[in-house]
């Protein structure tokens, strides 16, 4: 099994490929893939930023019933 990477690795990659694009050191080659992977990577964090909002409201609704 793949070890997750962590959202702040994923965001900082995503950083990375950004500036990449904007500075326009990515080669035309390199483009599709580097897009492909900044998609990957947003997916992933919405997925996880998702998913902690949800642990974030069950625990209060949880304490409010307490």
């Amino acid at each position: 099994m793949a070890k997750k990477e962590r959202y702040e690795d994923q965001i900082a990659e995503l950083e990375q490929i950004i500036a990449e694009i904007e500075d326009e050191s990515v080669s035309v080659d390199e483009l599709s893939a580097k897009v492909k992977r900044a998609a990957q990577l947003i997916r992933s964090c919405q997925a996880v930023l998702k998913n902690t909002e949800k642990e974030v409201d069950d625990i209060l609704k949880e304490l409010g019933e307490g």
